[in-house]
């Protein structure tokens, strides 16, 4: 038996719009052809996927789990169209890289220029993507590999660890540590630390609570207001710190001061990719690193 790659396309836009009115809209379709649509799909399955309730639609589980390849079954859909026309047209293929903000541009600089030093010849371009934003395009084939900290993969993801980086500790230059050269982590129990993820909703924040924690005190977090912005910036005009990945020494033009962290705590730079998706610019990059 074979899916229908629409059908599932209009289950995925039901599920996301809570609506059938509103996915319908989105889709340029009847509210009866949809539900026409959805019907057939589910006597296709063989079970329920959706529950019609009397303020919109829930989703039930084997329509989440169905949701899941669904999504990825329409990036390697896409991917592999586009793979054709490339090829046939002679194309060279270019490597189309996210990053979330954790990941600065300098390391992703720097990953570039040893994947170059191997490869000369590897055609890229590099974005900023915030977290929720890079698995969705991933999933759907608009990017190939995107690279960030402690991601969960989502179903239908690949993750490899490509280096380890140590951490430091950024602080405004007026702030009380700014003239030191080296600053323990237990010295840290009160401040207050910026994070850009809401713990227990970023993997990366989770990561530097829990080192904090293996240091003996429950660290203090208020998230980042400015999003996308450089790590070392986050504490400009602040009494916060920041952990950062950035050499120690002056930064932020003389206005930051980033200190070496002791003990050493290292932390993973890593790739995600669909892992059903072809990208011979990909495996390329990667074997460089993995």
């Amino acid at each position: 038996m074979g899916l229908d790659l629409h059908k599932l396309g209009h289950l995925v836009a039901v599920a996301e719009e809570g609506s059938f009115t509103r996915a319908a809209a989105r889709l340029h379709l009847s509210q009866q052809a949809l539900s026409t649509s959805i019907r057939a799909l589910e006597r296709e399955v063989g079970v329920d996927l959706l529950e019609r309730t009397t303020t919109g639609v829930a989703v039930l589980p084997a329509g989440e789990a169905l949701i899941s390849d669904a999504r990825v079954l329409d990036g390697v859909a896409r991917s592999a169209l586009k793979r054709a026309r490339r090829i046939g047209r002679g194309e060279s293929e270019v490597l189309r890289i996210g990053h979330t903000p954790a990941v600065t541009g300098d390391e992703v600089t720097a990953l570039l220029r040893e994947a170059h030093a191997e490869h000369p010849d590897l055609a890229t371009d590099v974005n900023q993507r915030y977290p929720a934003e890079l698995e969705k395009q991933l999933l759907a084939g608009e990017l190939d590999l995107g690279l960030c900290r402690a991601m969960a993969p989502a179903h239908g993801l690949n993750r490899a660890t490509l280096v380890h980086q140590r951490l430091q500790v950024a602080v405004a230059a007026e702030h009380r540590l700014a003239d030191r050269d080296v600053v323990e982590l237990s010295e840290l129990a009160d401040e207050q630390i910026v994070v850009w993820g809401h713990p227990g909703r970023s993997g990366y924040t989770d990561l530097l609570i829990e080192s904090c924690r293996k240091a003996g005190f429950e660290p203090r977090t208020h998230r980042n207001a400015i999003q996308g912005t450089p790590p070392v910036t986050a504490v400009l005009g602040t009494e916060h710190v920041a952990f950062v990945t950035a050499a120690p020494g002056p930064a932020a033009n003389g206005k930051v001061r980033v200190i070496e962290l002791t003990p050493p705590i290292e932390v993973p730079l890593q790739a995600l990719w669909s892992a059903h998706i072809t990208s011979d610019a990909r495996h390329t990059f990667l074997e460089t690193f993995t």
